[in-house]
């Protein structure tokens, strides 16, 4: 790929030729050389003008014909789209009147995919609320360490953990793990009791777009979790500028159209689509409480799933199962999208290959940009599975040489600056690391090395705080970790970089092993050393059961790097 190292003032002269050329689409609508700034290739969307929107009643404001909202894959129950607005008012209500949540009060979710999480999110939100999430899965110390950050007055979580969070001072609702319980029972009675609240008696409401409404805490690969705080103007922004827009380029039949809810709610991506965009569109979302091979290929064909938004684990399990099944249990899949994560190559082409009739497109975004990034799209002329796809609508991008600090031209990499309607306003009582994330012209520093080809499209390298840095060289761990994964016998690999007096860092991988494989540590060095330059090489390689990652499936390298570092 061309790369341009000339000074700005002959840049122009030449990206217009390639224009004229029609090697570059519409450059002077999305790239500026003289600024560096890449815009968005789309047209703009126009986002609710009135300050005071909340983004509930910018959800339910948008009509449809959509008859089924969500439906239990685990017991079938459904719930309508007529049914959704009348129980998240009776939730905000019950808050306000039974529990005093008022707004600005934060409200913890400790829970898992449910039918009843959008309920409780939006109840929240409509009433002025701010919801903080956490995996169900967390500590007790994880717990009471981000309750006690953001100040947290009320938690819905299982009922196993009700009396565990009541050790930390916070009351606690038990919320049912699928639609189908008895409301009579002792542990589910209060919640029953909030969403059958008297909906015509809630306060006056006077929510801003500038409000706050969620705090999401970072995944803490890359350093300590720090609270992303969204504001109802930033999750509005997601649903128009990340799922409807989306969706609008695959035409009008949004209502035709089934989703298979597996990846977290809790999560950004998860967060933005099930439980606020896709309710705009009028299709319908299948809920997967926790994710099983067998119910995922069940659902998928008892309810024909249209729609599967995946992370890069989901998507192997997914291949996986489509070589192994019937192909007519997979029929009705149209589109598959994988994001939060890096995705190797061999993955993609494994997928591609096996569902050749599946749409597959992947997507960026960060919880401090509200999910909002990049998306995918497909069409007869290109196939772009690579690339996470063009920058979205309203949105701004640099890439910025971390060595010189100046703008990148396209073909170059360097980190990612976002600027839009979709940045976060701050991390919570973190002045320092806000400061240093956002810039005073409102550039979100994402700290993600990626390069923009000379169509728009944007490839991800790496993090800029993985990058390894050996005798000058800089290494990539998702270009070793590619590379490992296309060897038959590994099922997974992480690389990281390991101290090293002479060069600074070495790369060392950590591998997981096909059953019954027995490659050794130096197959793995040779078979790496023979596809990279010299300096990429790896060094070392540790043998282990599993990758650690995040609910996102990201790999947690600051994981391996405590766990292995009496070895590094």
């Amino acid at each position: 790929m061309a790369t341009f190292n000339i000074h700005s003032s002959q840049k122009f002269d030449i990206f217009k030729n390639l224009y004229k050329q029609n090697q570059i689409i519409d450059l002077p609508h999305w790239y500026s050389p003289d600024t560096g700034i890449y815009n968005s290739k789309q047209s703009p969307i126009n986002l609710p003008s009135n300050p005071f929107v909340d983004v509930v009643s910018h959800i339910f404001s948008h009509k449809h014909n959509g008859k089924t909202s969500f439906i239990d894959s685990s017991t079938g129950y459904s719930m309508s789209y007529a049914e959704l607005q009348p129980l998240v008012k009776s939730m905000a209500c019950g808050l306000h009147h039974q529990m005093g949540i008022s707004k600005g009060d934060v409200v913890l979710l400790l829970l898992p995919n449910s039918i009843h999480f959008h309920i409780v999110f939006l109840g929240v939100l409509y009433l002025g609320g701010v919801v903080t999430t956490m995996n169900p899965l967390s500590t007790i110390s994880e717990v009471k360490k981000q309750t006690m950050h953001c100040n947290v007055s009320l938690a819905f979580t299982l009922s196993t953990r009700v009396k565990e969070l009541s050790t930390l001072g916070i009351v606690s609702i038990a919320v049912p793990e699928n639609a189908n319980f008895d409301t009579n029972m002792v542990d589910f009675f209060r919640f029953s009791q909030l969403i059958s609240s008297n909906n015509n008696s809630l306060p006056p409401r006077t929510i801003t777009q500038d409000d706050s409404a969620a705090i999401l805490y970072s995944s803490g690969t890359t350093g300590a979790s720090k609270g992303v705080v969204l504001t109802h103007k930033n999750l509005i922004s997601g649903v128009e500028l990340f799922v409807r827009f989306e969706a609008s380029q695959y035409g009008n039949n949004n209502e035709d159209n089934t989703y298979l809810a597996v990846i977290p709610m809790f999560h950004i991506y998860g967060l933005t689509l099930f439980t606020l965009g896709i309710l705009t569109l009028g299709s319908t979302i299948v809920v997967m409480n926790k994710f099983d091979h067998n119910e995922m290929v069940r659902a998928i064909s008892k309810y024909g799933v249209t729609h599967f938004p995946a992370v890069p684990p989901l998507l192997k399990a997914l291949t996986k199962v489509g070589k192994s099944v019937h192909r007519g249990q997979l029929k009705s899949l149209k589109q598959v999208s994988s994001g939060a994560a890096p995705l190797s190559t061999s993955s993609i082409e494994e997928f591609v290959q096996t569902f050749p009739n599946v749409d597959f497109i992947q997507g960026y975004g960060l919880s401090e940009s509200t999910a909002v990034g990049t998306r995918g799209f497909n069409t007869k002329e290109i196939r772009n599975y690579r690339s996470v796809g063009l920058l979205a609508p309203n949105m701004q991008a640099k890439v910025v040489d971390n060595v010189s600090g100046l703008c990148s031209s396209t073909g170059k990499t360097g980190e990612l600056w976002l600027r839009g309607p979709g940045i976060m306003k701050e991390y919570l009582k973190n002045v320092e690391a806000s400061c240093s994330t956002i810039d005073k012209d409102g550039w979100l520093h994402t700290g993600d090395i990626v390069y923009f080809d000379h169509q728009g499209y944007l490839y991800v390298v790496d993090r800029l705080k993985d990058v390894i840095k050996y005798k000058g060289f800089q290494i990539a761990p998702a270009d070793l970790e590619d590379v490992l994964v296309s060897h038959p016998d590994i099922d997974d690999a992480a690389v990281i970089g390991r101290m090293d007096e002479e060069a600074g860092e070495v790369p060392m991988a950590f591998v997981v092993k096909k059953p019954k494989a027995k490659i050794t540590q130096y197959d793995v060095i040779d078979f790496v050393a023979k596809q990279v330059a010299p300096y990429k090489k790896v060094k070392k390689v540790e043998f282990i059961n599993a990758i650690p990652k995040s609910a996102a499936g990201k790999i947690l390298r600051r994981e391996l790097k405590y766990t292995f570092s009496s070895r590094l």
